[in-house]
């Protein structure tokens, strides 16, 4: 049947910035369809262990500006739940300020965390999926800001404009291998990340005016796009970033 294809029993999922927002919602969707999950975030993500249950979720706490905490994340995903299977790309910053006096201190966070720890943590992923002879699915967080500028945001813009075009080599040496790499581009999401954005009435009613749904994306609506991408339901689809927008790059 083919719903069936879009069931995860069994499978393990790593979630970075599991602790609020989008990696909740991705923690939240797994589970639901009958992963485990190993999330990951600079804060502890007690209150998503306390929504999906210990034995379905558990988390550590790392620093994902730095590369040091990688190797740790393999092994107790494989300590804790046997292997791997699914890794979610999620945790991110963002950095605002006029392009024209962005220090190199915002830059540096930014790219780092977004794009550097990103990728080597899908290569530790990838070796591992290797290693088991399974294959695996990569799923990174890009956004609408890998196809646009942007303002006052140019270290953010140039992390997920990368996050796309990395997606795209990963899937070109990785799916011989039964490696799946995609992302998913979120529009304008009520998260952490767009507080001060929905904060400003003027600058929320110009947002809210383009998106053709009229509204602000929540968690609840990147679930399905992650299901899919993780599941064997999307095992010929590599390279790809897709857009869960409410319709903002048709505009």
């Amino acid at each position: 049947m083919i719903l069936d294809k879009f069931r995860l029993d069994g499978k393990v999922a790593i979630v970075t910035g599991s602790d609020t927002g989008l990696g909740q919602g991705f923690s939240k969707a797994f589970v639901e369809a009958g992963a485990k999950v190993l999330g990951v975030s600079n804060m502890p993500s007690t209150a998503t262990q306390e929504m999906l249950g210990k034995e379905n979720f558990e988390f550590i706490q790392a620093d994902l500006s730095t590369l040091d905490p990688i190797e740790n994340i393999i092994k107790t995903a494989v300590d804790t739940f046997g292997h791997i299977d699914i890794l979610v790309n999620n945790a991110g910053v963002i950095k605002r300020e006029d392009t024209i006096d962005f220090s190199v201190e915002s830059w540096d966070l930014v790219m780092n965390v977004n794009l550097r720890t990103l990728f080597f943590l899908s290569q530790a992923c990838a070796k591992q999926y290797v290693k088991q002879g399974t294959g695996g699915k990569i799923i990174s967080v890009a956004s609408m800001l890998s196809y646009q500028g942007g303002i006052r945001v140019p270290s953010y813009t140039a992390s997920k404009s990368g996050v796309k075009g990395i997606t795209m080599t990963m899937a070109n040496e990785w799916a011989s291998k039964g490696i799946n790499v995609n992302a998913i581009a979120p529009g304008y999401m009520a998260t952490n990340n767009t507080k001060a954005l929905r904060a400003d009435a003027d600058r929320s009613e110009a947002i809210l005016d383009r998106i053709p749904a009229g509204r602000w994306g929540t968690p609840d609506d990147i679930m399905g796009a992650a299901i899919f991408l993780a599941s064997s339901a999307s095992d010929y689809v590599n390279g790809f970033t897709l857009a869960v927008d409410g319709g903002w790059l048709g505009r």
